[in-house]
């Protein structure tokens, strides 16, 4: 299955998302053919430790204006398919009706709506659609660098995070009272178009 661009990662490219695209950004795709780009999560297992997964198959894009990052935008696409927990049946029991519904809903998708920036922060609103809801969220995302790659390129580097009530998004499987969110954590690197 061929993932599509996930809005939903832009939110990680910290200052390089917002509503409007400026004349002065540059345009990046994100950097998942070698892995220099990760989309992972967690939640609480039982309220004794932490349940952690990603999703192995993604793409996205943003554009980043340096000197106006509030004029960025970004779009992701996740394959839901793709969750990962390394364990199959519990990654068999998320691709199915009682979590993703991988099989109805293939793609869960991000695409940026407005930045505030903060200093060297940015608070990302844009919408996510997952599982077949599509619900404003906010990312907190902050730069981890960016500069001329070795390969003659040039590069832009963001993380961000975020919580999602599983609710908001119509998953109701009980897991008990301390497992009613999953934080996300989204590690973005952008190759300079």
């Amino acid at each position: 299955m061929k993932p599509v661009p996930l809005t939903f990662a832009a939110t990680l490219l910290a200052g390089a998302f917002a509503l409007s695209a400026s004349a002065n950004a540059d345009s990046y795709v994100i950097d998942t053919d070698r892995s220099h780009a990760a989309i992972t999560f967690r939640i609480p297992h039982l309220g004794f430790s932490w349940l952690n997964g990603r999703f192995d198959d993604f793409n996205g894009s943003f554009t980043f204006d340096e000197k106006n990052p509030e004029n960025s935008t970004v779009k992701v696409e996740i394959d839901t398919e793709s969750v990962n927990t390394n364990h199959a049946e519990r990654d068999k029991h998320l691709r199915s009706k009682d979590f993703l519904n991988a099989s109805k809903y293939p793609t869960a998708t991000f695409e940026s709506t407005d930045v505030k920036i903060n200093g060297d922060k940015a608070t990302i609103t844009g919408n996510l659609t997952m599982h077949g809801v599509t619900k404003a969220i906010e990312i907190e995302a902050e730069p981890v660098g960016g500069g001329d790659d070795p390969w003659g390129g040039y590069r832009q580097g963001f993380t961000g995070t975020t919580k999602l009530a599983l609710k908001d998004f119509g998953i109701d499987y009980d897991l008990g009272p301390s497992a009613q969110e999953v934080d996300l954590t989204l590690d973005m690197e952008g190759i300079r178009q």
